[in-house]
């Protein structure tokens, strides 16, 4: 195929598709300008299907640092492994793109998004996604798209389209949303407390946009698209399945109403699957593809389990643990679990446990970014760990996966906007959620932890921020549904979606929505959003029964600051060449003998001459305080100082005034009369008082100690004297 190149004009700005030249032994591949953005999709799909039943897609986004003109930090000089920001994006194009797949289809799919060129104005992520789904589009690759996603950001009353790097810091919304021309099928969100409505009103918005982006995409696959190949569906023996739903229906049903706990009842429905497995084979024994037959009757069996979970909720109005629709889990908090933790907080809802703690640390112990934003850095982080003892589990252990990432980003958001900012609270602050127990919404628990850990450190956040997670059952044919307010493991994995919402009082603070049908419609966003916040308020009662507000006091294990401002052409003399200043300082003021030791005191120096100490010793970081003053204070032309003598020479003493500030006094500075020796009057060590006279061309201090003492009354009769004798010449003349 020859290059083709399209044009969308998308509200005022230019996005162009140009295929057939780049990548052309993928599936389909597309070059997406958007701006100066660039990015190279390229959908490619395993000739054969897998034998594991579940459908293996890889969605990968490739950050090359060359895109924004930089070189990889480190030694080797090139693209490690991805950062957490291309692992989210990742899964955000994933998300919305993996529902659109026949559920049966089992051939390996690979969708690879290289980032060539970045315009900050301009989003790589939302190019990226809307090339996905156009290489699957045009591609012979079985694909029921397209999807598109936007960013809606909102200023004032207004609603802003993929806001730029200036609208987004004026925004109160950080939305984004991906769907189909029908319905939405993912959202992503941070918000400064904005209200319900006006967060339907940016989805709804969004989603009038995504429409454009859906069209576009359509228009080019009738010109280029390839005709969609036949793939092997991994397919049920019709008179299989029925005999297996006689056998094992009534039996699931029994195993999921009972009143039993998570585990007890997770045994119960295990062991109804091993019943119905041993049964059938004793039945397909004979059957020259036995083991096939077993794995279809898995794969049935496992489908009763949500099929009568579909059942029991939209036509029994029952839920597996017998709760109400809008019911929550018992609920319960404390707080100061952990003694030598600046904070610490253990949240408990129904099964699922999270402990939260919060350290503090000096501004320059903040979170440094390798990536392709404009960010290069972070005061506030929350990292979640998922150990599989939380689910009864045995299992690897090893770095944070996308899950692990993703829920951590999600609370990060959420929290992020109430934390103070840097002028009021000049800590780096990192939150670290450990996930105890865990039967569904862990990542909301994370967020109802983390804040009461805050709360408990001291931290000033603006108000208490809680989750939660709802979820969405629909009946077999479609036309009805239940939201569900907190859902657990089972309504998770059986449900059509995963809606999290988090925020305060006043409005919402995060939304992460994930689906598994093709898409959701403005009716049911708007109850599951209303649904949400009648069991926020709940878990925030119960939050601020614990600890109502931050704490007035940090915990005498976190460090103290002292912020003091000198002259800003004074910060290089307190850091010293090389750096030697600073480090001599640190060391002696704490008393170690390495800048690295634990028990070192921060110095974090800022360009305008702001200076940062941070040490849990109050007199450590007034003795740190006082040497930096010391070393920033200007000598006054004039003035008379007590300074102590550190080097003598035949041609005069060299005086320290204070730390940081020496002089040099000429010997014929020393005296009145006149000394052929210094050092048969000085020695080090001397203390002596000197008359700050300035200084030379080249910098140096110049001192006196004449000019500090009296003069002896025979000099002064000598010098009016000489004044008498000068002024009758002057007259004689």
């Amino acid at each position: 195929m020859s290059k083709k190149v399209f044009e969308l004009d998308f509200l005022g700005k230019k996005i162009t598709v140009e295929t057939g030249e780049l990548a052309k032994q993928a599936n389909g591949s597309v070059l997406v300008r958007y701006g100066d953005t660039v990015i190279l999709t390229a959908s490619v799909m395993g000739h054969t299907p897998i034998t594991q039943d579940f459908f293996p897609l890889t969605v990968l986004y490739q950050e090359k640092l060359y895109s924004v003109g930089k070189i990889p930090g480190g030694f080797i000089k090139r693209e490690g492994r991805p950062t957490d920001q291309a692992t989210l994006t990742a899964r955000l194009i994933d998300r919305p793109i993996r529902p659109m797949f026949d559920e049966n289809f089992r051939n390996e799919v690979q969708v690879i998004n290289t980032v060539l060129s970045v315009d900050q104005d301009n989003s790589p992520e939302m190019a990226a996604l809307l090339g996905s789904s156009l290489a699957l589009t045009i591609s012979d690759i079985p694909f029921d798209g397209p999807v598109a996603g936007v960013i809606v950001g909102k200023i004032g009353k207004n609603y802003i389209i993929n806001p730029t790097v200036e609208e987004q810091e004026q925004s109160e919304i950080h939305l984004t949303v991906a769907g189909t021309k029908d319905a939405i099928c993912m959202v992503e969100a941070g918000a400064k407390e904005v209200s319900e409505k006006d967060m339907l009103g940016a989805l709804m918005f969004g989603h009038e946009h995504i429409k454009m982006l859906c069209e576009f995409q359509e228009k080019i696959r009738k010109e280029i698209g390839k005709e969609k190949v036949e793939v092997e569906l991994a397919k049920i023996d019709e008179e299989l399945e029925k005999d297996v739903k006689a056998f094992a229906t009534d039996k699931m049903y029994e195993a999921l109403s009972s009143d039993k706990k998570k585990l007890e009842k997770y045994a119960a429905i295990d062991a109804v699957k091993e019943e119905t497995l041993e049964n059938f084979a004793e039945v397909y024994a004979e059957r020259e593809n036995c083991v096939e037959l077993l794995g279809q009757v898995k794969k049935v069996v496992d489908g009763i389990e949500g099929s009568v979970v579909r059942r029991m909720v939209t036509k029994d109005k029952k839920r597996t643990d017998g709760r109400g629709m809008k019911e929550i889990r018992p609920l319960s908090a404390m707080v100061d679990l952990l003694p030598r933790t600046h904070g610490s907080a253990v949240f408990t809802r129904g099964e699922t446990q999270a402990l939260a703690t919060t350290t503090l640390g000096s501004l320059e112990e903040n979170q440094v970014l390798d990536g392709l934003s404009l960010e290069d850095s972070k005061r506030f982080m929350l990292h979640y760990n998922f150990p599989q003892f939380s689910v009864g589990e045995v299992g690897r252990y090893g770095s944070p996966g996308r899950r692990e990432i993703g829920h951590g980003a999600l609370g990060e958001r959420a929290l992020l906007q109430v934390m103070p900012d840097e002028k009021e609270f000049p800590y780096t602050v990192r939150v670290v959620s450990e996930i105890l127990e865990s039967n569904g919404s862990s990542s909301q628990a994370t967020i109802c932890a983390g804040c009461l850990s805050l709360m408990a450190a001291g931290v000033p956040i603006k108000a208490p921020v809680a989750g939660i997670a709802m979820g969405l059952i629909t009946s077999e044919d479609g036309k009805k549904y239940t939201i569900l307010t907190d859902i657990q493991g089972l309504e998770d994995h059986m449900g059509d979606m995963d809606f999290k919402v988090a925020g305060t009082r006043k409005g919402i603070t995060a939304l992460q929505m994930d689906i598994k049908i093709k898409g959701v419609t403005e009716k049911i966003l708007k109850e599951a959003l209303a649904q949400a916040k009648e069991a926020r308020m709940e878990i925030l009662d119960v939050m601020e029964d614990v600890i109502a507000e931050p704490r007035k006091e940090l915990s005498k294990y976190a460090p103290k600051i002292e912020i003091l401002h000198i002259n800003p052409d004074k910060i290089k003399d307190v850091i010293g060449k090389g750096g030697d200043m600073i480090t001599k300082i640190i060391l002696e003021s704490s008393n170690v003998t390495s800048v690295n030791d634990i028990n070192a005191v921060k110095v974090d120096l800022q360009d305008d001459g702001t200076v940062l100490i941070y040490h849990q010793d109050q007199d450590i970081i007034n003795k740190t305080k006082e040497m930096i003053e010391n070393v920033a204070r200007e000598v006054q032309e004039g003035e008379i100082y007590t300074g102590k003598v550190v080097k003598v020479e035949d041609f005069g003493v060299f005086v320290e005034l204070w730390q940081g500030c020496e002089g040099m006094c000429h010997v014929s500075q020393l005296a009145w009369e006149r000394i052929d020796k210094p050092s048969d009057l000085f020695k080090v060590g001397d203390e002596i008082i000197v008359k700050a006279e300035g200084y030379d061309n080249r910098n140096r201090l110049n001192l006196s100690r004449k000019a500090a003492l009296p003069k002896p009354a025979k000099v002064e009769k000598e010098d009016k004297k000489e004044k008498s004798e000068k002024d009758k010449k002057k007259k004689d003349k």
